[in-house]
């Protein structure tokens, strides 16, 4: 059955139709209607799910992809010009030029914890560049997978974008099929599952995984700001993010201050049971309560396995060996250590796995400067946390064991896409000495001329 889809698919793409560029703009503006339409349908599965609030829903799905849609549609006529690059001198009377042309047939498979957004974020991209595509929604958000089945349906053909639903047995499945792209968000375990199999077919990859961001707070940030832009960056979705911070490294300096900030703002922020998240499922709920050391909980650790809720909790005294910092958390946890110099952080970091994020709280522009020459990482912050995901015009994607690829706006589009190159030359004028047989004369001037 999976393979009857993939084929019928790709006899659809075969026929032309989603290269036009009205026809392209048409399917996205359906998109964005049906994302208004099932507004409550959405906002209701999202709150079963992982109890997300109506502004949370917003923010970061649906309002996140209205957004990407206006950006593309926008854009789109720029995005598909042929576009013509200069000609090396030696090719006399040709012109050079590049356009986009769309893979094919695409696989979107989503995560569970921004359900919504990292099924349809994507496919916006794909649409966009002219392809078809089957999206495999995250199994363990159960309602709103259900959901995107019916708005999906709704709207589309299924030989042009369709759905399927199942365990990790349908996706195993799926990735051994040819697919021109598969595009996977989840954990790097996952994530070298799908690569392997892909590359029997030779089938390209996007990988969004993860890893443990780390934010470093340094003696001249403001540590108020920094308190409450890490407590937003890292709460958000119950932590459930994967460009979450993962743990805060604070200089010894202003480590108590900085924690009496934090502390702080998260009572300020009133994270009560009924409105923040809720972790998706029992077995992750317990992995996250097990990485919780008690006589390290310095604020926080309210539990109720019931309702799968761990309140936003903080860990002092904390170190590189501790179980919290084996793996990533994925969870409202967030760690504390400490250093006493820039130098002695950065040659931490840099023998550690190159993470998906990286967020830096400092008024010190030498240190600014420090970090982002020597450290490697996906995408971050100066002073901010998770902000840089919202901006359209920058890629977002991860580097080394984090991810491969990018994609968001502009980046989206080429990532489904193939730039073809091609040479238009004159019929009207030819060059003799380009031809054999040569002559040492003939070889002199093309030296020159290749110089």
């Amino acid at each position: 059955m999976l393979k009857a889809k993939l084929l019928n698919q790709q006899a659809y793409f075969k026929q032309d139709i989603t290269k036009s560029i009205p026809f392209r703009k048409a399917q996205l503006l359906k998109l964005k209607q049906a994302i208004l339409d099932y507004e409550d349908r959405i906002n209701e599965a999202l709150k079963l799910d992982l109890n997300k609030s109506e502004f949370e829903a917003y923010t970061t799905e649906l309002g996140f992809c209205l957004n990407s849609i206006d950006y593309v549609l926008k854009h789109l006529n720029q995005w598909t010009k042929s576009k013509r690059v200069s000609t090396p001198l030696f090719q006399f009377y040709t012109t050079s030029y590049i356009v986009a042309e769309p893979l094919g047939t695409i696989l979107i498979i989503g995560p569970y914890n921004y359900p919504f957004q990292l099924i349809i974020e994507p496919l916006i991209g794909a649409i966009a560049a002219g392809n078809t595509a089957i999206v495999k929604p995250s199994e363990q958000a159960v309602h709103i997978g259900l959901v995107i089945e019916s708005l999906i349906h709704s709207i589309f053909e299924p030989e042009y974008v369709d759905v399927v639903m199942g365990d990790e047995q349908v996706t195993k499945e799926l990735v051994t099929l040819p697919f021109n792209h598969i595009f996977f968000t989840g954990s790097t375990k996952v994530g070298q599952l799908i690569y392997t199999a892909a590359s029997q077919n030779l089938t390209p990859v996007t990988l969004e995984l993860g890893g443990k961001s780390p934010t470093i707070v340094e003696e001249s940030a403001d540590l108020r700001f920094a308190a409450r832009r890490i407590a937003f960056g890292k709460f958000i979705n119950a932590g459930q993010t994967c460009i979450a911070p993962d743990y805060i490294y604070v200089q010894a300096s202003v480590k108590e201050t900085f924690i009496k900030h934090l502390k702080q703002v998260i009572t300020d922020m009133q994270f009560k049971p009924e409105d923040f998240g809720h972790i998706i499922t029992e077995r992750h709920y317990n992995r996250i309560k097990n990485l919780i050391d008690p006589s390290k909980v310095i604020f926080g650790n309210q539990l109720d396995q019931a309702t799968r809720y761990i309140s936003p909790t903080l860990l002092d005294n904390v170190g590189w060996n501790d179980k919290v910092m084996q793996e990533e958390i994925f969870g409202p946890i967030l760690p504390i250590l400490s250093f006493d110099s820039i130098t002695e952080v950065i040659d931490v970091l840099r023998n550690k796995e190159k993470p998906l994020a990286l967020y830096l709280f400092t008024s010190n522009k030498e240190v600014e400067k420090m970090f982002l020459s020597k450290i490697s990482f996906g995408s971050g912050a100066i002073n901010d946390t998770i902000m840089q995901i919202s901006n359209p015009r920058l890629p977002f994607g991860g580097v080394g064991l984090s991810g491969m690829g990018a994609y968001h706006g502009l980046t989206s589009f080429g990532t489904f896409s193939h730039q073809k190159s091609y040479i238009r030359k004159s019929p009207l004028f030819d060059l003799d000495f380009v031809y054999p047989p040569y002559s040492q004369r003939t070889i002199k001037l093309i030296r020159k001329i290749m110089k």
